[in-house]
């Protein structure tokens, strides 16, 4: 353990089976959605991918999930670099769920009537491959339009959509664990890939991790928390050395702007 390096397919791997060691019960958000109620005294993981490029690399983690017995969501955006539809295909039949990353009001310029076309008209599309039943919203960090604004005047429910991770999991009781950044800790470079308001009472709890390593330290240890939904962005994770190269290298410049754009006016609170 603790041998390969971190943001491989290899890693990925020793995480997943640290976590079914410590009988930790993957869920995939739909059923996260229509269970929660029974869920309240387990020990849980609710696990999501946002596939936001590289949508080859999605399929290596549905497939080494699926060989460990592990249904997982897998959130596509509208973009090329995710909309695969040989690679949705293959994953939905790996028994996976298929939700849409929406991003509507970046793509149509905060204009809520285009956004919400868009939003029916993207949603349609993604059913192709999977009665897709929720739905994630894509931070688009480089524009200034929350996707999550479209609901203060529409109602995901009204489109047969019955989760949306920011808005049906209550972070106060879930910890939210996510890659953002290319590390675990990232919620200081994220612009709207967090959850804030419970933040502090995670860092005082201890439940702050850099690396994947501390992940797992912490889960053998017992001394991790018992309901989560962590979040991965599988462009990060490959065994190529070309990818996790220019990965590691694209990333570390991404976070050095990301920290500048989190003073703006205009960011997510």
């Amino acid at each position: 353990m603790y041998k390969s390096k971190d943001f491989t397919l290899h890693k990925y791997s020793e995480l997943l089976h640290e976590l079914k060691e410590k009988q930790y019960q993957f869920v995939a958000f739909e059923e996260y959605c229509a269970a929660k109620d029974s869920l309240v005294d387990a020990r849980f993981v609710i696990l999501r991918h946002d596939v936001d490029l590289k949508a080859e690399n999605s399929l290596a983690t549905a497939q080494i999930e699926h060989s460990l017995g592990i249904r997982a969501s897998y959130y596509f955006r509208v973009v090329p670099q995710s909309n695969k539809p040989e690679i949705i295909k293959a994953i939905a039949e790996l028994g996976h769920e298929i939700g849409y990353h929406y991003e509507d009001m970046a793509i149509c310029g905060g204009d809520m009537r285009k956004a919400i076309a868009h939003f029916e008209k993207q949603l349609a599309y993604f059913r192709q491959f999977y009665p897709v039943k929720t739905i994630c919203m894509h931070g688009a960090p480089r524009s200034r339009f929350d996707g999550r604004d479209l609901w203060k005047q529409y109602d995901y429910h009204d489109f047969g959509i019955v989760g949306e991770p920011y808005f049906d999991v209550d972070f106060s009781k879930v910890f939210y664990l996510t890659d953002t950044g290319r590390r675990w800790d990232g919620f200081n470079v994220s612009l709207r890939d967090k959850v804030p308001v419970y933040q502090d009472g995670w860092v005082r709890q201890g439940w702050v991790y850099h690396r994947t390593d501390d992940v797992i330290r912490a889960v053998g240890r017992g001394c991790f928390p018992e309901q989560l939904m962590m979040t991965t962005h599988p462009q990060r994770w490959t065994d190529s050395w070309g990818q996790w190269i220019g990965e590691r290298f694209s990333q570390s410049a991404k976070n050095m702007v990301k920290r500048l754009m989190v003073g703006r006016v205009w960011k997510n609170p």
